[in-house]
């Protein structure tokens, strides 16, 4: 990508509506909110479901994504100003102002608390925690190459949240919810490495960590796979701990092969096919996961 182009999932117009979208990249929330919402079919076997709990999880997942996104192109500001990739994001261009990025990032906060009060005393009590976690990924980058699964796991915590909205307590057995984190941590942590590759040159030149930076592309893009081998094992190991059976296996192949599409496209010293990998393919596993399962639990 060059200076002067967008990135993907930007939308063109000059509505104010369109500059937040474009903000906070709107259309990446479909990469985890699947997950959330895996949570709650998994609740659903425990207890009945709402329809008032289902709008609540995704009103409390896109305002926390929102939040997040948008304290990082804050925080990041300075930073997204000086690099060809990122000059025209809506902060650095001046499509919105500082005051209006801050604004909007305290509603979300906001809007996201609120939520989770009025789903359980249990969602309310960890909503600061979710949201402390979330907001200082934004400053990882500048203290340790891991900050890919900082991120990781701060979405990875969406299938227990969407679990905890519905229940209000833990899952039984205790390492279902665990370990299906364990699956969206190091599925987010391997595409986020991917997601840095473009970034190489200008993360070292401003002394920003990655695992690009710390380990050079090829060694990399390896570990992103091995993350994601760990990925598709701990979607196995989450449904031999709850009721779901040969539908929802099959989703997870599925996942499986579509990650290994996502690897064919990407190598090193050819970053040309990294937006089909990174936005197509990674939307895609979340939503087919999620779909086998859902299929899984209504048959």
């Amino acid at each position: 990508m060059t200076a002067g182009q967008p990135e993907g999932q930007t939308f063109a117009g000059e509505s104010l509506l369109l500059r937040y979208v474009n903000f906070v990249k709107l259309p990446h929330t479909v990469f985890a909110l699947p997950f959330a919402f895996l949570g709650v079919v998994y609740a659903s076997f425990a207890t009945t479901i709402t329809l008032q709990q289902v709008v609540l999880v995704l009103v409390a997942f896109t305002a926390a994504r929102f939040a997040a996104m948008g304290f990082n192109r804050i925080v990041d500001r300075r930073y997204d100003a000086r690099n060809p990739r990122t000059m025209h994001r809506e902060l650095p261009a001046g499509r919105l102002s500082l005051t209006q990025a801050v604004v909007s990032v305290v509603a979300a906060c906001g809007v996201f608390v609120a939520a989770a009060a009025l789903l359980n005393p249990l969602c309310l009590a960890l909503s600061p925690l979710a949201l402390a976690w979330i907001l200082f990924y934004s400053f990882t980058k500048r203290l340790t190459p891991l900050s890919h699964l900082w991120l990781g796991l701060g979405l990875g915590i969406a299938p227990g949240a969407g679990y905890l909205a519905v229940t209000g307590v833990w899952s039984e057995p205790w390492w279902t919810l665990p370990v299906i984190a364990l699956a969206v941590l190091t599925w987010v942590g391997g595409f986020d490495i991917f997601y840095a590759l473009p970034d190489e040159s200008f993360d070292r030149e401003h002394g920003l960590k990655s695992a690009v930076v710390l380990l050079g592309q090829r060694q990399a893009i390896l570990l992103a796979k091995l993350l994601h081998g760990v990925t598709v094992g701990a979607l196995v190991g989450f449904g031999l701990g709850t009721p779901f059976g040969a539908v929802y296996y099959a989703g997870v192949v599925v996942a499986a092969v579509l990650l290994a599409w996502e690897h064919q496209l990407v190598r090193p010293g050819d970053l040309s096919r990294l937006d089909a990998a990174f936005f197509r393919l990674n939307g895609i596993v979340s939503i087919v996961v999620l779909l086998f399962a859902l299929g899984d639990r209504l048959i």
